[in-house]
């Protein structure tokens, strides 16, 4: 079984990775599917997740004015410690995926990551 962590922090990030997430879910035999909420852009993402039915596993509750890469990699830890999961999926251009890439990256587990240059 494949233990897959899904992490996303915005609407966005939300809209694109629903439907990965739905469908690694298609196969509970295969995959083990966790979702982490950074929780970036709190209002906006709890209307996207709730449309798609998706409920966090994990909720960082990151949105903070002045938000750092230092806070997402200090609460992302523990979470990838105890979850110790094969593969972490996170998509965007934002704070939370630039850390997450790298939290899961330190953590010895294989991160697949599309992440896009600001402005393009």
């Amino acid at each position: 079984m494949i233990r897959v962590l899904c992490i996303f922090g915005t609407r966005p990030e939300a809209i694109k990775m629903a439907p990965v997430v739905r469908e690694l879910q298609e196969h509970p035999d295969r995959f083990r599917v966790r979702t982490c909420a950074a929780a970036q852009h709190r209002e906006m993402l709890d209307q996207v997740l709730g449309l798609f039915g998706i409920v966090p596993d994990v909720d960082l509750d990151l949105m903070q004015e002045g938000q750092t890469p230092s806070r997402v990699l200090a609460r992302l830890e523990p979470v990838l410690q105890e979850d110790r999961p094969d593969w972490v999926l996170v998509q965007g251009d934002t704070t939370t995926v630039m850390a997450s890439a790298i939290a899961a990256r330190v953590s010895g587990g294989r991160c697949s990551a599309s992440v896009r240059p600001c402005g393009r």
